[in-house]
């Protein structure tokens, strides 16, 4: 299959601009923090000027057309390519949004070298011919499912990872819980830290990172809720945690509640909706993912 051509990012210079040195340019205009200018200017085609390898001191002039290489210059060789589940929602020259599915990791470690979301990425990748790589933006726990967004390239990952944690960018939850939260609306701002003695375990611990997560009771049966999650900061487990730390923990956590994989064989947790800025045209984007089945069934 013949490869798709690497991304790269394109200015004309306007009279405005005329006589500014590229540096200010690739900064100031097309957004590039000092890391991908520096790492991209020692590439052949890195940076052009009317398709001329250009500088980064060179002043541009009107009507000219500066050009930045923005895909990796070399493609990862850690990565196993591995067919296998991907669910795309969306896609465009910079990111992947996929529908992660409950018990696939992220990303490979220990025990989980091949078979994991970034495996089947790469795979798809190369069948696909895209001159792409793997940056991911945020992470899902292995048993969570839903929605997740991948840069495909540096820039694009810093660029997200700087809307993180504002209202540009919006990850919001949906949870079943053992019991019903009190206040049935609130705010659980709680540090987290880990457990003495454990690798993975996490607790409320006031000497903990700051954590804040918005929640909201949605429906009620049986003894169980569903609630919508929103979250301030990114900690491990942290709505795991803060439900437990309100004494509702998810339904199904056999690490901070019950596991009854009878019920469900996973912390019931599911990444529903995602709203972020497109990291180079500046389009606000948003995607809905519903309830999955074996968390439905636990509402029934």
């Amino acid at each position: 299959m013949e490869t798709q051509a690497p991304r790269r990012l394109r200015l004309t210079v306007t009279p405005e601009l005329a006589g500014e040195k590229i540096d200010t340019l690739l900064r100031q205009e097309l957004h590039l923090s000092g890391t991908v200018i520096r790492r991209v200017k020692w590439v052949e085609d890195g940076i052009l000027l009317d398709g001329v390898r250009a500088i980064t001191g060179q002043r541009a002039a009107a009507g000219q057309v500066l050009s930045v290489l923005v895909s990796d210059p070399e493609p990862r060789l850690d990565m196993i390519p591995t067919p296998g589940p991907l669910d795309i929602v969306y896609e465009d020259g910079d990111i992947l949004v996929v529908s992660k599915a409950p018990g696939l990791s992220v990303h490979p470690g220990p025990g989980h070298y091949d078979d994991t979301l970034c495996n089947h990425i790469a795979w798809y990748y190369r069948q696909s011919g895209l001159a792409a790589d793997i940056h991911l933006v945020h992470r899902l726990d292995r048993g969570t499912s839903g929605l997740m967004v991948v840069a495909k390239h540096p820039h694009a990952q810093e660029r997200l990872k700087l809307q993180l944690h504002t209202p540009a960018f919006r990850r919001i939850y949906l949870a079943v819980c053992d019991g019903v939260p009190q206040p049935s609306e609130g705010t659980v701002d709680a540090p987290i830290g880990q457990v003495p003695g454990s690798l993975i375990a996490r607790q409320v611990d006031p000497a903990g990172q700051w954590a804040r997560t918005r929640y909201r009771v949605l429906h009620t049966v049986n003894g169980r809720s569903l609630v919508e999650l929103e979250l301030d900061s990114g900690r491990t487990h942290q709505i795991r945690v803060h439900m437990a730390y309100l004494g509702c923990p998810l339904t199904g956590d056999f690490l901070y509640g019950t596991e009854d994989k009878s019920l469900i064989t996973r912390p019931a947790l599911h990444s529903a909706r995602l709203h972020l800025t497109q990291p180079v045209t500046g389009e606000a984007l948003e995607w809905e993912s519903p309830l999955p089945e074996d968390m439905a069934a636990l509402l029934v």
